[in-house]
């Protein structure tokens, strides 16, 4: 089985890294980080709206590309590379993946179009703040008919909770937790912006206060959609990681290449070799895992689960090491405000994080394990 980009494909991210190589530099990200008041750039963020990029795995149907989950991934390899600050994720990966699995089709008619544009920024609201999401911790409540309803909670933090203008909002419902649609721009909604590692994704407190709702699709296990959606995400996430872990193994090389110490690069000492074959074969390991993923993202594999779980930790593993050893190879440059070398490492630990922490993920890893070991000895 060939896990490789077509021909096509390879041109799509080949023409998606030389479009992001000319309109986002790193000092497009350095701008935000000066200026974190938005958490993006949002002239950058129209230019991608103006690519058809957010509408990549969005049926034609709903106005957008119908290229497939493969092609998205590829985008996302590219804009991770690039460490873009943009609220691609939240609006693609999230709440266009939400709306596509669990709403109604007045829904998507109304929302997907939008999404596809880059008009609408969407993202995901279902964290009350630290430690594991449990449903017997869900604070936030919605009280009203099956129609719609009033929601009142708080969320924290939410990533592009700043600049978003819809949201699904995971809250407990007069039948128990739920998935619900929010107007962040509509009544009873307050947004406060969070400092976090990484301001060029910015993050935000949202309170609601009797803001009106409606549910997303007939309702239905709201968990079980949730750990659906949260899958699918996981593997365009790793995708973006996997895109900044190659990048900063990049830079690292380069430094090594050109820094010279007694009269040689510092690339020629086995220290340093050693460091760079590390973050290599954990590169490698995430991309294989990366792509067996988006196999079974794009086919809709009941290897899904699994493959996703595997993607996350791997990429998550992947790019920590690799922003950290970024930063060491450059030694003490590699700390200061005008390195660029941050800028992966901020990334690396928001996007370890923007679905939930890796050990919560290395447990779903062999949870899932397990339940496939366990059907095949029922089978055997």
């Amino acid at each position: 089985m060939n896990f490789d980009y077509t021909d096509d494909q390879k041109a799509l991210k080949d023409e998606a890294r030389k479009f992001l190589m000319g309109v986002a530099p790193l000092s497009v990200v350095r701008g935000v980080l000066e200026n974190p008041q938005s958490g993006h750039d949002p002239a950058l963020w129209a230019r991608i709206g103006e690519q058809g990029w957010c509408g990549a795995a969005i049926p034609e149907s709903y106005g957008g590309l119908g290229f497939g989950y493969v092609e998205l991934c590829a985008l996302a390899e590219e804009l991770g590379r690039a460490v873009a600050p943009v609220p691609f994720a939240s609006s693609v990966y999230l709440f266009a993946e939400a709306v596509l699995l669990a709403g109604s089709e007045a829904q998507k008619a109304a929302l997907l179009p939008q999404v596809a544009t880059g008009e609408l920024v969407g993202t995901m609201a279902v964290t009350e703040g630290p430690g594991p999401l449990l449903p017997e911790r869900l604070a936030a409540r919605v009280r009203g008919s099956a129609l719609g309803g009033a929601l009142t909670g708080v969320n924290l933090p939410v990533t592009d909770g700043l600049v978003a203008t819809r949201a699904v909002v995971l809250a407990q419902g007069e039948a128990g937790p739920g998935l619900y649609l929010v107007d962040l721009t509509g009544p009873g909604v307050t947004r406060e912006g969070v400092a976090t590692i990484d301001p060029t994704r910015g993050a935000a407190k949202i309170s609601f206060d009797n803001a009106p709702v409606e549910p997303l699709g007939d309702g239905g296990d709201a968990l079980a959609q949730l750990a659906r959606i949260q899958d699918r995400a996981a593997i365009l996430i790793a995708f973006e990681q996997l895109g900044g872990a190659d990048r900063a193994l990049e830079m690292a090389r380069d430094y090594a290449l050109e820094r010279y110490a007694f009269g040689r690069p510092i690339g020629s000492y086995q220290a340093i070799k050693h460091k760079l074959a590390d973050v290599f074969v954990k590169n490698q390991v995430a991309r294989a895992n990366a792509y067996y993923g988006a196999w079974a993202l794009s086919s809709d594999a009941p290897e899904l689960p699994l493959a996703a779980a595997a993607a996350r930790v791997a990429a998550s593993a992947a790019y920590w090491l690799a922003s950290k050893e970024n930063i060491q190879t450059h030694g003490g440059i590699g700390f200061t405000w005008e390195a660029d070398c941050h800028f992966f490492y901020r990334r690396a630990r928001h996007l370890a994080l923007v679905l939930g922490a890796p050990r919560d993920w290395k447990r779903r890893l062999a949870d899932r394990l397990e339940q496939r070991l366990n059907a095949e000895l029922a089978e055997a």
